[in-house]
């Protein structure tokens, strides 16, 4: 059997670490964010012209889109290490481990079909489409083990990095054979970092 179109369904739910996203300094990613966006309204003809040129204005929208890579990365890389634990899971549970179920399950399982409470924090963050947010993340590890310096990155690659990476998640996924998973089965929650820290202090004073 394709074990990329199986689905396996335990015999009891499994609990899956939790997803812990740690926070990163750019106190200047918001202004050039906003840049870009203007930017690339006026290449668009969506805005009024401005008096930069329109290289300049091309050079702004390619700077707000490497903020955009490299704020995506960095989520990856926890999405990444989140994987990793979820693997070890499967290792150590002998029901789990000739199961087909490999790392690409759990990222399906996050993309496509994340337990209703992880998307209602995701919600409650203003994040509205997490989707996209952690397909192109787990997307750009899948090419960088690293995060590459700006001037490594080709202009068109930087300009269109979201169709990349998107393809980059779906080559994954089509490439590997994978047992799919359901969120009843494998239940799991997300945290920022510290958010989480706090909740471990506060159960250490309960023991």
């Amino acid at each position: 059997m394709d074990l990329e179109q199986s689905l396996f369904v335990p015999t009891r739910p499994r609990q899956l670490p939790p997803v812990i996203l740690h926070p990163f300094s750019d106190a200047h990613a918001p202004g050039r964010l906003a840049l870009s966006a203007r930017a690339s309204l006026i290449l668009q003809g969506l805005l009024p012209g401005s008096e930069l040129s329109g290289e300049d204005l091309n050079l702004r929208l390619l700077d707000g889109r490497y903020c955009e890579i490299r704020m995506l990365f960095y989520v990856g890389k926890d999405l990444t290490r989140w994987l990793e634990q979820c693997m070890e899971v499967v290792d150590r549970d002998p029901d789990l481990r000739e199961t087909g179920i490999q790392q690409e399950s759990f990222s399906q399982l996050l993309v496509d079909s994340a337990p209703g409470p992880v998307q209602e924090k995701l919600r409650q963050w203003g994040v509205t489409d997490y989707r996209g947010i952690f397909r192109r993340a787990l997307g750009l590890h899948t090419a960088f083990a690293d995060l590459p310096n700006r001037e490594l990155l080709p202009d068109s690659f930087v300009r269109s990095y979201h169709r990349y990476a998107d393809a980059l998640f779906a080559c994954a996924l089509d490439t590997a054979s994978f047992a799919k998973i359901r969120a009843n089965d494998f239940p799991f929650e997300l945290y920022a970092s510290g958010e989480y820290s706090k909740l471990l202090e506060t159960q250490w004073g309960q023991q």
